[in-house]
């Protein structure tokens, strides 16, 4: 390319560069046992049929990373693929009158197109979508082979039924007492559920955070907190009045057993045995059970919801005085935590307090500040909830919390009514949904055999996708030619699960099947292992919880099962912050939405990925900005036509060449620069900071006066415009591989080494100088590097704007730091 038009057309240049790609299958990558590896991977998609400017943050994000380390010489993966199962495509499929496999379908072709056109260095060979059957199939495989080691059991349980969308909802998503997508108040029902047992690798989930230094410390605090671990006592109340046996002996858990000889109540979950056995006989307790199934059973809604309760008439008598407290039914208390059951300490627990308050229960101190011992709490305002010294506990009384711990344990243990155990908040995976568009259960139910995992050779149950699709729920349960089947043991009549899985089950574990697209036999085979662990992964912090914590328990039981060889899934994570306007989350709801398409087409792809990455740090939100865009624009423009206007030289050894001052300037402004963006790439992915510095390196050439050896400038502001377009590369890729083949380069930018900092450009013969009046900054001056104190001092009070500053007074003093600043103190 022997010249470039000095107008600047993203059209052209995305259309060149997208060509070239193309044709020489520039984002494809096989494994290489000679090379390092790198695999970046961004969280995929659901085909929602548009992208949103926080997918192009997201993804822009994740291709920096990805061609910054393919420019080191890495072999690097980056793959893309569609999260596809789910409520939305139902809910299109009811509004528009297409079944949800078509509408799906449809999206992700549309969907590629708009990647595509912004330029993502990504490897669509190995794309995957989990609605697929050659994806699902192994998930369902899996499935089987962890119900065969125990992992996968089914029970009845408690669960949020969201009545608008008509599934199971896990706690997590549960917001507000409302369902996540539909917004609807979600309702307790009590079904049959498939489950998980995530419980099992508690303790490794937990451990294993403190060694994942590539997370952020928010993350693994949350996961932390979301597991839970805690140590404490389980012990036993008596029930006399229970009429079943099994239920006289009302387990607790709690890990204050310091404060037992405080207990005034007992709670229970609305569906506990004795709640039940009281409401035959209580009609008014009936109902208050009845009006409780339309409450959350999500933790975070049971925090900050009214207290409400209803005494069952039954009384549990203390393990430790025996003393008879009464036995209430309450909202916030969940048959599937733990036993279902709590014990109330109103004087040191706010919860327990409120409640107490509200039904008139008694409140009494247990427990009074370490510091004052004698000290009584004002229980009247509030519980007092801090660990402090035993008061009203008769033999305990004087012990401190860890004394207390242990001789109330070990008083419990001797008399056969507790024992210390640890426990855990996390809870078993619930993974069945009553929904059509989903991976099937691979599952028959048999009255002779019970449940029966389909055999691997009828793999994979397919989802059928040629349906009709209405308001009424899955048709899944009314579809005989689907559910009707023979038992794989007694060849009798039986009937296939109709439940499919939670779409979190498909999350888990794509990032492995990435590795190996192609494999028909297997669902992971050693490419697996080449690949894995993700180096770097991308997405947003509200999957802290839900997606990156099943995604890490789903890795460790492929690992047991030696599909994998790897502890955890992902070695390093960012999540991006979100994109705003006018100071709110952009949303559909909202009508604060940009088209990135639109932006497309009126400023290029490599515009729209700039200003994304220029606006704020990747972890920080992103307020945006029009003007901004407009911004990127013109310094691309700008930047063009510097090019343009230079004609292109292959560059000598700079050794050998004899350079004038303003030489050595530019170049150590190049060099300089690009040591700051090489740290920020690498280290910090700092990508608003080194476009920012980029920006500077281009003022500077712009700035730059030539001199009388024409040939030995053009040698300097050729290596700073081959800086400038390698270190845009990963940012603006368009635009860097048609300017690196205008500067005389045959291969593409995408093949490009990240060029080296030349040390000898950084040596100055001269330095820049702050003058300072009073300590206030006046002026700039510079001077050679080695000149003395005194001299330094000469020409800082002989400055023209220094002496603006100094002519009215008496000079006092002049503080001298060498290689830096002066300070010339005036009265």
């Amino acid at each position: 390319m022997t010249s470039i038009d000095a107008h600047y057309k993203p059209q052209e240049v995305e259309s060149t560069a997208q060509q070239y790609w193309e044709k020489n299958d520039s984002f494809r990558v096989t494994e290489d046992p000679n090379k390092e590896k790198f695999y970046c991977l961004s969280m995929f998609p659901y085909p929602s049929g548009h992208l949103h400017m926080g997918h192009v943050r997201n993804y822009s994000i994740g291709d920096a990373i990805t061609r910054y380390q393919r420019m080191l010489g890495k072999n690097v993966l980056q793959p893309m693929g569609w999260d596809a199962f789910g409520l939305p495509a139902e809910n299109a499929a009811m509004k528009n009158q297409v079944a949800p496999a078509k509408w799906t379908y449809g999206n992700i072709n549309y969907m590629r197109d708009q990647l595509q056109k912004l330029g993502y260095a990504y490897d669509w060979s190995r794309e995957i979508a989990t609605c697929h059957p050659d994806y699902y199939r192994w998930e369902q495989w899996f499935f089987t082979r962890l119900f065969e080691k125990g992992l996968v059991y089914k029970k009845e349980a408690e669960v949020n039924w969201d009545p608008v969308d008509q599934t199971v909802l896990a706690n997590e998503q549960v917001v507000d007492g409302r369902g996540w997508r539909s917004g609807a108040l979600v309702e307790r029902r009590s079904i049959p559920q498939w489950f998980l047992k995530i419980t099992a690798y508690a303790d490794e989930l937990l451990n294993e955070l403190d060694r994942m230094e590539g997370w952020p410390e928010k993350v693994r605090t949350m996961q932390s907190n979301w597991i839970g671990r805690s140590e404490g006592v389980e012990l036993d109340f008596e029930v006399a009045a229970a009429e079943n046996p099994a239920h006289k002996k009302l387990t607790v858990y709690t890990t204050r057993p310091d404060t037992l000889m405080g207990v005034t109540y007992v709670a229970v979950a609305a569906q506990h045995p004795l709640a039940l056995q009281a409401a035959q006989s209580k009609p008014e307790l009936k109902k208050f059970i009845e009006r409780l199934s339309t409450s959350s059973v999500a933790e975070a809604d049971l925090a900050t919801m009214e207290k409400l309760g209803m005494d069952t008439g039954l009384r549990a008598a203390h393990p430790l005085t025996g003393e008879e407290v009464p036995v209430f039914v309450a909202n916030f208390v969940l048959m599937n935590y733990g036993s279902g059951a709590v014990m109330a300490v109103p004087g040191h627990d706010q919860r327990d307090w409120e409640f107490a308050r509200k039904y008139g229960l008694p409140i009494k101190q247990v427990i009074t500040p370490s510091d004052n011992a004698s000290q009584e709490c004002d229980l009247d305002e509030a519980a007092y909830t801090e660990h402090g010294t035993l008061v009203n506990s008769g033999p305990f009384d004087g012990l401190d919390f860890d004394s207390a711990f242990a001789a109330i344990a070990a008083k419990l243990e001797g008399e056969g009514k507790g024992r210390k155990t640890v426990n855990y908040r996390l809870r078993d995976w619930g993974v069945s949904r009553q929904r059509y568009w989903g991976a099937p259960i691979p599952i028959i139910n048999c009255d002779s055999c019970g449940a029966v995992p389909v055999p691997e050779e009828d793999l994979p149950v397919l989802l059928p996708e040629d349906i009709e699709f209405d308001a009424s729920g899955s048709p899944l349960p009314k579809l005989a030619s689907f559910y009707e089947v023979d038992c794989p043991r007694c060849k009798q009549a039986a009937r296939r699960e109709t439940d499919t899985f939670d779409t979190f089950m498909e999350s888990s574990w794509y990032f492995a099947r990435y590795a190996c697209r192609d494999q028909n036999e297997a669902m992971l085979d050693d490419r697996a292992n080449y690949w894995l662990p993700v180096d770097q992964y991308v997405g947003g912090i509200e999957h802290a919880i839900l997606h990156l914590l099943y995604s890490r328990f789903y890795h460790k039981v492929m690992r047991d099962e030696g599909l994998v060889k790897c502890d955890e899934p992902m070695t390093n994570l960012l999540t991006q912050g979100m994109v705003l306007k006018d100071g709110a989350k952009m949303s559909k709801s909202k009508g604060n939405t940009v088209d990135p398409l639109s932006l497309i087409e009126q400023y290029g792809a490599d515009t729209v990925r700039m200003f994304t990455l220029f606006a704020s740090a990747p972890d920080q939100s992103l307020d945006w900005s029009d003007s901004g865009v407009e911004g990127m624009y013109r310094f691309l423009k700008r930047l063009w036509k510097l090019l343009a206007d230079h004609q292109p030289v292959a560059l000598e050894n700079f050794a050998e060449l004899e350079l004038s001052p303003e030489q050595k300037k530019l170049r150590f402004k190049t060099h300089q620069t690009l040591a700051k963006v090489s740290d920020d790439y690498g280290r910090r992915h700092a990508f608003n900071t080194a476009i920012a510095a980029t920006m500077e390196l281009v003022n500077s050439i712009n700035d730059f006066s030539r001199g009388d050896n024409d040939a030995t400038d053009q040698q300097v502001i050729q290596e700073a415009l081959e800086t400038v377009t390698l270190m845009l590369s990963p940012i603006v890729p368009h635009f860097s591989h048609v300017a690196w083949n205008y500067l005389g380069h045959e291969e593409g930018a995408i093949d490009a080494r990240w060029p080296e900092v030349d040390k000898t450009a950084l040596q100055q013969d001269t330095v820049l100088i702050v003058l300072q009046v009073n300590g206030k900054l006046r002026s700039k001056i510079e001077v050679a590097k080695d000149i003395s104190k005194e001299a330094l001092e000469a020409a800082a009070l002989a400055d023209e704007a220094v002496q603006k500053f100094t002519a009215e007074g008496t000079v006092r003093k002049v503080i001298v730091v060498p290689g830096r600043l002066v300070n010339i103190v005036v009265n």
